[in-house]
């Protein structure tokens, strides 16, 4: 049985920024800006017009969506995120390293106030679990890590992962464990849906030994997570 956290709820308004990649809670998001609206929307968040630089990140229902016109063109539950860090180029666009922060679901769009889309969304929080033993949850804990070390012992050199550190927060494990995987859209959207820790972390792990078996079997791995950002940057509709 669950019942509502203690995390925040209520209702917000964010900027939005509609990309074709899954944001999960505590990751890091680089982005490279070039597109007049999302220009000024870092303006904004530099400028502090947005409050504490915040902002929601959404993902596209098809990689064929050109302008989201509507909430039936994106996911309904997105993440927000802060600008951390914003490079200006001589020539007007933006690189920013932003940290993902807390989910949201997707309550109305509006196109006419900004440049850039203004969402009102409400927050998501984790249900609490009840009554579960100390010793199961420590159980999965481990069982999730050895999910993760399989993958990526199949997946990166040694130099190329470390094991995410112990702070004892099972509502995050799973973000961490699967951040730096290259999981499908689809699934990355289902584990920040997830509303309850343990069975977000049950999914967690078994998709990460999916994945493991996945490159077992084919005998390929993908580029190093370190490498990823010098190639490639999340789709969006700049």
């Amino acid at each position: 049985m669950t019942e509502p956290s203690e995390e925040s709820t209520g209702k917000a308004i964010l900027p939005l920024f509609p990309l074709q990649t899954v944001l999960l809670p505590g990751t890091h998001l680089p982005l490279h800006i070039f597109e007049p609206r999302y220009r000024q929307l870092i303006a904004d968040l530099v400028g502090e017009v947005v409050p504490d630089r915040e902002f929601g990140v959404i993902a596209l229902r098809s990689a064929m969506i050109r302008e989201v016109s509507g909430p039936e063109h994106v996911h309904e539950v997105g993440c927000s995120t802060v600008l951390r860090e914003a490079k200006r180029l001589p020539d007007g666009r933006f690189d920013v390293v932003t940290t993902a922060r807390r989910r949201f679901r997707l309550l109305e769009i509006d196109r006419v106030s900004a440049p850039y889309l203004i969402a009102s969304v409400e927050w998501v929080p984790d249900d609490r679990v009840a009554s579960v033993h100390g010793d199961t949850v420590a159980r999965l804990a481990d069982v999730a890590k050895a999910a993760h070390r399989r993958y990526c012992e199949s997946a990166w050199n040694a130099d190329d992962w470390t094991t995410p550190p112990e702070d004892g927060d099972i509502a995050a494990l799973a973000y961490r464990l699967t951040a730096d995987c290259l999981l499908p859209l689809e699934d990355r959207q289902r584990l920040l849906e997830e509303t309850n820790p343990l069975r977000r972390l049950r999914i967690a792990c078994r998709l990460l030994t999916r994945e493991a078996g996945f490159l077992s079997t084919l005998g390929a791995v993908p580029m190093p997570p370190g490498e990823l950002g010098e190639f490639t940057r999340p789709s969006n509709l700049n």
